[in-house]
């Protein structure tokens, strides 16, 4: 392994995800796995239902980070 792959991986372990970041990643995961089993499922129905839903629990400081 080089030693500028060596150093990026240790950057990636010691990075911490922003709230934006967190937030995209779960609309990601949720739009894919429901994607599989509803194929009229897009995007748009991930972010509509996620912002009637509101902040995920750890977002609004009361669940575990």
């Amino acid at each position: 392994m080089t030693n500028r792959l060596q150093e990026l991986l240790e950057e990636a372990r010691n990075r911490t995800s922003t709230p934006q970041e967190k937030e995209e990643q779960r609309r990601s995961f949720a739009y894919g796995n429901t994607k599989i089993e509803n194929s009229r499922i897009t995007r748009e129905t991930v972010d509509r239902e996620a912002e009637s839903l509101g902040a995920p629990n750890d977002e609004r400081g009361t669940g575990p980070a």
